[in-house]
């Protein structure tokens, strides 16, 4: 609101500065300060509120270390994340961007889904809290909607670098002083996206569709849809599982968020596409502004979730993070580097898979389940261990940091 406020002023008025709110680094850098301070400031008021209602988590003793000093403590603080989200990006965000807009739509649509999930838990004293059938088809849903919002809006195209014989539309001047030019074609509907370590690092779903099936490409923009739903809800359930110990959730997705934003930008500019020939995706670097929103959020929803945690986040926050994680890749055609920027995510997930699998194969086997792993998911299997929950937490953010450099570096080694 003050970004198109400020677009207004400058546009009838000569006020002296008001021209910084077209700048993404402005936008951004106000973004996270006025994320930080809304989670700081309404924070602990949504903390007392929660408190007061006795809003605290059910916690069953698992013979964990410090499990049942938690009991009571407050939970659904994702509302305190998603608060600090939705306020910075409404006033600096550019929310006639489509991919803003989806963005906006995504956080709400599963912060809600979250929402209902904890309510159930702690108002209706239901520990299995929405029924999972119904977190799938709004998973699902997600999917569809952002998939088909690609595929039918005009506003969402890419233009690829091409063969020299076409003008050169942008130039550009390298370390060493000496010019290059990028070439850039003409924006089109797409269903590309990057793979990593790969030198042509392009994927097109339309490779899995015969041509002669392929009418009008709608057969590629199908599988890509179910792709989305795929991504969508893998990486949704992913952070939902890593969300066990204090501040773990939060701090390796920021961390997450971090890069994801550093690749916005990078696909968003005509120059840094061309030097590091990834698509270029006009219009996607405003979603820099919403990532640059959520890190704060998060940052200051850590200071009140690290260890000891005085708020969970609960389903609202953890559901509604990966969701938002899956959505922002996609959105940036980066979707296949998430098995490595989310690899805590992923291995979390995997913990759980592997041991209720391998305890279903052995007592059918042998009559008597046996376990992979002491408890899953995996960040309980080193508590069980006797690790300290703290130094659990900081070895997964360190993991989290080594990924986030490995993803980065995957746009320079192919």
């Amino acid at each position: 609101m003050l970004y198109h406020f400020a677009q207004y002023l400058s546009k009838y008025f000569d006020i002296p500065g008001i021209g910084v709110f077209q700048y993404l680094s402005f936008r951004s850098s106000m973004a996270i300060i006025f994320a930080l301070i809304v989670a700081l400031l309404f924070g602990v008021k949504i903390i007392r509120f929660l408190q007061r209602k006795q809003i605290g988590e059910e916690i069953r003793n698992l013979g964990l270390q410090g499990q049942l000093e938690k009991k009571g403590t407050p939970t659904m603080g994702g509302i305190i994340i998603l608060t600090s989200v939705l306020i910075p990006i409404l006033l600096f965000g550019d929310l006639t961007n489509i991919y803003v807009i989806l963005m906006i739509f995504s956080t709400l649509w599963l912060g809600i889904l979250g929402f209902l999930d904890d309510y159930i838990k702690v108002f209706k004293k239901n520990k299995e809290g929405l029924n999972g059938k119904f977190k799938i088809v709004g998973q699902v849903g997600l999917g569809i909607i952002a998939g088909a919002t690609m595929w039918y809006s005009n506003e969402i195209v890419v233009r690829e670098k091409v063969d020299e014989n076409i003008s050169a539309q942008y130039m550009t001047v390298d370390n060493y002083g000496e010019s290059d030019i990028v070439y850039v074609s003409n924006p089109e509907k797409s269903t590309k996206t990057t793979i990593p370590f790969v030198k042509n690092n392009e994927f097109d779903y339309s490779m899995l569709v015969p041509n002669s099936w392929n009418k009008d490409n709608v057969l590629s923009w199908i599988i890509y849809v179910f792709a989305a739903i795929f991504i969508i809800t893998a990486v949704s359930n992913g952070a939902n599982l890593t969300d066990g110990l204090d501040g773990l959730t939060s701090g390796v997705s920021a961390v997450i968020i971090i890069v994801l934003g550093i690749l916005a930008y990078l696909s968003g500019n005509i120059i840094y596409s061309g030097y590091l020939n990834i698509m270029y995706i006009p219009d996607s670097g405003e979603l820099v502004v919403y990532a640059a929103a959520l890190v704060g959020a998060l940052m200051g929803f850590l200071w009140y979730n690290g260890y000891p945690a005085q708020v969970f986040m609960g389903d609202t926050g953890s559901l509604s993070i990966g969701g938002i994680i899956a959505v922002f890749a996609l959105l940036i055609r980066k979707e296949l580097l998430l098995p490595i920027l989310c690899g805590v995510f992923l291995v979390e997930s995997l913990s759980v898979i592997i041991q209720v699998s391998y305890f279903k194969y052995t007592k059918k086997k042998y009559g008597e389940g046996r376990r992979v792993f002491l408890m899953s998911p995996l960040h309980h299997h080193y508590q069980k261990k006797g690790d300290f929950e703290s130094k659990i937490v900081l070895r997964f953010w360190i993991i989290q940091l080594l990924l986030a450099a490995i993803t980065l570096v995957t746009l320079k080694i192919r």
